[in-house]
């Protein structure tokens, strides 16, 4: 058995973050990673890919991008390149190819078995992604067996499906861009629309993100909102990343030809059955977008030279079509394929410890898991809204890994 005072599981952004973190400390470590450095990104998303940040927000600790397109968005290429090149940077001690097999306490220690051997350590950090687990509605059993299921994690590209009509279910940042990649590929495409947050990625001549950062919206913390719950559940924002500004809404759907339904509610009898909520839904995502546009519009008067920006403007409100689908035959023919872009979440099947809920959730206040030594970053609004961006695993990984010493410190008193 190897031992080692910190072992972080994962070797992505979150777990390098850390890891730069407990080398500054002084903290002794290795990262245990399943695969190679960037893992997920090299192995677990679709071709087309581009970070929805863009690359200026590309920040780690002691290392961000340095190259002449700040204003653009990296690809998964250019993704995982970045990483390497910060591993390399901070000499990361990452054991490759080391997939975790179980996590236990023993005495004073975490025992971690792997595929190339046992590991012991006083303090465990749980850096393997959010997005490890493709969250499944359980009406996807009564799908007719002849539709092909798939997910985000193992989507490539169009020409891996079937010809014939596809059901993307999902409209947040994930379920638009496979929508329409997948309708550009002449495939008839239906999206289902569940909750979701509508944003334009330039307003006023800058960047929807450097907006968000600039007032703050990124940083705000866990004691800033009233239902955390709910906002670690929040869908990610319908944007993509698009150098020509693309603002990828429903309307913009709609004018490709994409056929627009409600949220999938259920599967009877061969035929799926989709809300008639959808106008409320619309309506709700169009309020919170004018919401955000008129406090850009404060700041800019506050803060900006207002009259050099372009002027403020609003969008039309959201086109659905009328009247909605409410259901769709799914046995004959039309569709053979349905995109499950419904979300993910972290993998802990590993994890002998009596530190999850009822639904396999992480219990965890800020990264700090109820239990001795053990953290978790990289989780939705861990400690803010930004944790599970690339440009907000760096202040969490500092915040923990305070704590983390002053843990160690206390045990060696």
């Amino acid at each position: 058995m190897k031992h080692v005072t910190t072992i972080i599981i994962g070797a992505g952004q979150a777990g390098l973050a850390m890891s730069k973190q407990l080398t500054d400390r002084s903290i002794d470590h290795v990262l245990l990673e399943r695969g190679a450095v960037a893992n997920s990104w090299k192995t677990e998303r679709w071709n087309s890919l581009r970070l929805l940040t863009p690359n200026w927000q590309s920040r780690l600790p002691g290392y961000r991008y340095t190259g002449n397109d700040p204003d653009g968005f990296m690809d998964m290429k250019q993704v995982v390149s970045f990483l390497d090149g910060y591993a390399s940077t901070i000499a990361a001690p990452v054991e490759h190819h080391t997939k975790v097999l179980s996590v236990e306490r023993r005495f004073d220690s975490y025992v971690i078995k792997t595929t190339r051997g046992i590991w012991s350590c006083a303090s465990l950090v749980l850096a393997n992604g959010a997005c490890a687990v493709p969250v499944i509605p359980k009406c996807a059993s009564a799908m007719p067996e002849t539709i092909q299921h798939v997910s985000p994690l193992d989507y490539k590209s169009p020409d891996q499906l079937p010809q014939g009509g596809v059901l993307v279910v999902g409209a947040s940042a994930t379920g638009v861009q496979l929508a329409r990649e997948i309708h550009q590929s002449s495939r008839p495409v239906t999206l289902s629309v569940g909750e979701h947050i509508r944003l334009p990625r330039i307003y006023r001549g800058h960047d929807i993100k450097w907006w968000m950062d600039a007032l703050g919206l990124l940083d705000m913390g866990l004691d800033e909102v009233e239902d955390l719950s709910r906002a670690r559940k929040l869908s990610s924002l319908q944007l993509i990343g698009s150098d020509n500004g693309t603002m990828l809404d429903i309307n913009h759907l709609r004018s490709l030809g994409v056929d627009i339904a409600g949220r999938l509610a259920g599967i009877n009898n061969g035929k799926a059955q989709f809300s008639g909520s959808l106008s409320n839904i619309c309506d709700l995502a169009d309020l919170k977008m004018g919401r955000l546009l008129d406090s850009i519009d404060e700041y800019a008067t506050q803060y900006m030279a207002d009259q050099q920006l372009p002027p403020p403007h609003r969008y039309a409100p959201t086109d659905f079509g009328a009247p909605p689908n409410l259901q769709m035959a799914l046995n004959d023919g039309r569709i053979n394929t349905v995109v499950w872009a419904t979300g993910f979440r972290p993998d802990y099947s590993w994890l002998d410890l009596p530190v999850l809920d009822r639904k396999g959730n992480l219990n965890h206040t800020g990264g700090i898991v109820d239990a001795p030594g053990l953290y978790a970053l990289g989780l939705p609004f861990m400690r803010t809204r930004k944790s599970t961006l690339i440009d907000g695993v760096g202040d969490d990984a500092a915040y923990l890994a305070d704590h983390l010493r002053a843990g160690l410190h206390r045990r060696a008193a």
